[in-house]
């Protein structure tokens, strides 16, 4: 049986319809993840969801340890990941109170650890296309079935933060295209790639950055306020994807560090390869 994990950002601290609940504490070659892990079962499928900046929202995008919370989520089986993440819009027509489903990220941030590798392992994935097609075009049918307005596809911007945009960085984004822009979901997928899980984002519309004339200007409490309105949508949206999951992978995630890993294998330290032991084991 597949194991699907949910990362939770603003908003979505939990999953209502989990059943058999227990929580998981992990540690990780990387460190401790967010917060402990809760695992159970969702319309037969088995689930697990962290909560990514912690209970109680104690931690900041530049603080979140998103490689210990994809090693976690690795170790205890998880194939697909489904980021909910609340987010900033760059498009008129992406109302406050949509859903995005991105296909594609731009990375604005900068003190990050980006990768499972390094430290006498040299590894390059393939990241053109950076969400699985699979899960993302699931995701986007169960949106459109749930009664969201969503948007298929679109560029997810991640900016550093915590402050939110100047008006100056707000308005070059836009020149760029961009479709919406958020604090947390790189390096989350490019890790995800690495670990071979499967990712892809439910992005949930807030504001419109502080790009708009007519609109007033992003606020924490605006931004709460119409995350509060969306996750009962969201909780339907996950709960029906779930319900779809394929029982067998045919994507390329699977197989993502096949042919990524460039230093020669007697090299390799056996510090480093326990230390990648889990995300890189079967090709050291």
């Amino acid at each position: 049986m597949t194991t699907v994990g949910v990362i939770g950002g603003s908003g979505l601290y939990a999953m209502d319809s989990l059943e058999g609940i227990e929580e998981v504490r992990l540690s990780t070659p990387f460190g401790d993840p967010s917060d402990s892990y809760i695992a159970g079962t969702m319309a037969g499928v088995k689930m697990v969801f962290l909560s990514r900046h912690g209970r109680g929202h104690r931690i900041l995008p530049h603080e979140i340890n998103f490689r210990a919370n994809i090693h976690g989520m690795k170790q205890l089986g998880v194939e697909h990941i489904f980021s909910v993440s609340a987010v900033g819009s760059m498009k008129e027509h992406i109302q406050p109170g949509h859903m995005v489903v991105p296909d594609q990220f731009f990375d604005r941030t900068k003190s990050r650890v980006p990768t499972f590798f390094g430290n006498g392992v040299a590894a390059h994935v393939a990241f053109a296309d950076p969400v699985c097609p699979e899960l993302w075009a699931l995701l986007g049918t169960a949106a459109e079935q749930a009664g969201a307005t969503v948007h298929k596809g679109g560029t997810y911007l991640c900016m550093e933060g915590p402050q939110f945009s100047t008006r100056a960085e707000s308005r070059v984004y836009r020149t760029w295209g961009v479709d919406v822009i958020g604090m947390t979901n790189i390096p989350e997928a490019k890790l995800a790639r690495e670990a071979e899980i499967c990712y892809a984002t439910l992005a949930l519309s807030t504001d419109y950055d502080c790009w708009h004339e007519t609109e007033e200007d992003v606020s924490i409490e605006a931004v709460l306020e119409i995350v509060r309105t969306n996750v009962a949508t969201a909780q339907r949206i996950l709960k029906l994807a779930v319900t779809k999951m394929p029982q067998k992978r045919s994507c390329g995630c699977a197989t993502a560090l096949e042919h990524a890993i460039l230093t020669d294998r007697s090299t390799i330290s056996a510090e480093a390869r326990e230390r990648l032991r889990l995300i890189a084991g079967k090709y050291l």
